[in-house]
């Protein structure tokens, strides 16, 4: 008989139980670490989305100013998948923290100055049907490639 020993995804811990089984038939785990952020997790996902390595990907992709097709075509998982992680994620904000949080309060005046080449870029998706129409505005740092701003909306010039 074999003994396989379960991790909890967020914490590591060891002190998992089994919280009943997925509509595929997939055996769900809960971990008992009361200061864990994971609710139930999975060992085998059916599908490819759900993979918290893959939400990462995702994540990490979208503030390197990768787009929605490409992120879906390099992590095989669907564009709508992608645009759905992204609505969730509380770690995308409108303004690039870590772009600006490396930086010391001092040092900010010193070094705003007029931009030589800024990069506005505008991709468009929809989920479900095509009428209503999300638009992702990014504006990029010409020279690093860093995204500096983004925002979802509309085709609008207040948008813009």
């Amino acid at each position: 008989m074999a003994c396989l020993q379960i991790r909890c995804p967020a914490c590591q811990s060891t002190d998992v139980i089994t919280h009943g089984i997925t509509a595929q038939g997939k055996q769900r785990y809960r971990c008992k670490n009361p200061h864990c952020s994971s609710q139930t997790f999975l060992v085998e996902y059916s599908h490819q989305g759900r993979v918290p390595e893959v939400k990462h990907h995702i994540l990490e992709r979208t503030l390197n100013g990768r787009g929605i097709r490409d992120m879906a075509r390099v992590l095989p998982i669907s564009p709508t998948t992608v645009i759905e992680e992204l609505k969730k994620a509380p770690q995308i904000q409108p303004i690039n923290d870590r772009a600006i949080h490396h930086i010391e309060p001092h040092e900010i005046i010193m070094k705003i100055r007029k931009v030589e080449e800024a990069e506005v870029d505008e991709m468009w998706s929809f989920v479900g049907k095509k009428t209503p129409q999300r638009w992702l505005w990014q504006a990029m740092d010409h020279r690093t490639g860093v995204v500096l701003a983004y925002v979802w909306g509309t085709h609008q010039d207040d948008v813009f």
